[in-house]
């Protein structure tokens, strides 16, 4: 009896990089400094740090994790051989559900900046649909048309931040972070919690690990520099907005990238960053869909998900049913879900996983390990922190899909153990 069919090693560093600057510069670029201002000011930078803080330590974890187990299903795997198949699940079925919240919000981003008024969840839905497609037919193509996504939203923001600064009249004052401060620490850190979602993408690396090349060398190095790229990028951007529009002004703009772009006089670039907007969209929603499906391909091969769903693809080396399952559950959110009610759902599965990252991670020996312990400490504590800033009814939520998650996987178990007659 032969076990499941392998995927195909395909990936070499420069494409992990991208699918990786794929998913962490996404649509979230366009719309998260809004509300991390709202919500601490200008203290939003010292969240930005805190953010990519944690996100690094999370990365390590990733990164150390899949050189050890170079196979598809991410933290799911190495939650399961190193703290035990519950620990996996909790992180598996956390990944799926929120990211699969995720891939809704994404293909809801992309149809508000390109959709007609009252077509948008059409839109949305046949954006899933061709993106599917795409990711049927092998990884090799999604990285390839992500490299041409990644292209098109980094021109979108040099575009911004050229117009922002060239015409906008920037004023370093209102860098100020003292005054992000006012409220006391709890804002700083509920923007963390908010531009942490905008982070997250470096995991699809990791879950990719079955389709890398030489997998100890490349995850790692390609997680590293995804991560750093994108903590240029943010930075820069969050800089720019801050000295031109001020806390308030970014706080109370719904596009604060075309706000921007506006106070700058460069009113012709506007369609050239609704473009981006689009394109980061798409990008990270090509890359969530890749990862989420390789997940649940990893979850049905140790039937925490319907075996069903481990079927690998012989021509195209993909996990076939598992990623059409996942464009129809898309597809129904997409027709019911408002885009901001997703995100902090997301949030949670997201934290969540990373949170049983850090602690396999934790428990790996010394040949196995590339950083101190104390800096899986380190994120494991951030991950518990920015949920306790999510909204309490994100909490709740996920909460009870996790809770449901758990009842299921205990009625599969002790339906296994019963004796067949």
């Amino acid at each position: 009896m032969t076990g499941p069919a392998p995927l195909a090693r395909r990936l070499g560093t420069t494409d992990a990089v991208v699918i990786g600057l794929g998913s962490m510069l996404g649509a979230g670029v366009f719309s998260v400094f809004a509300p991390a201002a709202q919500a601490a000011g200008a203290g939003l930078l010292l969240g930005l740090l805190l953010a990519g803080a944690v996100a690094y330590a999370n990365a390590t974890a990733s990164a150390q994790l899949a050189a050890q187990y170079p196979t598809s299903g991410g933290t799911y795997v190495y939650g399961r051989e190193r703290l035990g198949p519950w620990w996996g699940f909790v992180a598996g079925w956390g990944f799926v559900v929120g990211k699969t919240a995720s891939c809704a919000a994404m293909a809801l981003t992309f149809a508000a900046y390109v959709a007609p008024s009252g077509w948008e969840r059409p839109a949305a839905v046949a954006a899933v649909v061709v993106l599917t497609a795409v990711s049927c037919r092998g990884i090799t193509r999604t990285a390839r048309l992500t490299r041409v996504v990644v292209v098109v939203v980094l021109v979108a923001l040099v575009v911004v931040v050229a117009s922002a600064l060239v015409g906008g009249a920037p004023r370093w004052s209102r860098l100020d972070l003292t005054l992000g401060l006012a409220d006391g620490w709890y804002g700083v850190l509920q923007s963390a919690g908010l531009l942490f979602f905008a982070f997250a993408g470096y995991a699809r690396i990791a879950t990719l690990g079955e389709e890398v090349r030489d997998p100890r060398r490349t995850i790692p190095r390609a997680v590293h520099i995804a991560l750093a790229v994108t903590v240029l990028v943010y930075g820069t951007v969050a800089v720019t907005l801050l000295s031109v529009l001020g806390p308030d002004r970014l706080a109370a703009s719904a596009t604060p990238l075309t706000t921007a772009v506006q106070a700058g006089g460069w009113t012709w670039a506007v369609p050239v960053v609704s473009v981006g907007a689009a394109a980061a969209a798409l990008g990270a929603l090509l890359s969530l869909l890749a990862g989420v499906g390789r997940t649940s391909l990893a979850m049905a091969r140790h039937d925490d998900l319907p075996r069903w769903l481990d079927a690998v693809d012989p021509r195209h080396q993909v996990p076939l049913r598992a990623e059409i399952a996942l464009a129809v559950v898309v597809c129904a959110l997409v027709l019911i879900v408002d885009l901001r009610g997703v995100i902090g759902f997301s949030s949670f599965g997201v934290l969540v996983y990373y949170l049983v990252a850090n602690l396999a991670a934790f428990t790996q020996g010394p040949q196995d390990r590339r950083t101190p312990r104390g800096l899986q400490v380190a994120g494991a504590l951030g991950c518990v922190v920015l949920v306790a800033t999510l909204p309490l009814s994100s909490v709740a939520a996920g909460t009870a899909v996790l809770a449901a998650g758990v009842v299921y996987r205990l009625w599969r178990t002790r339906a296994r153990a019963r004796p067949q007659p």
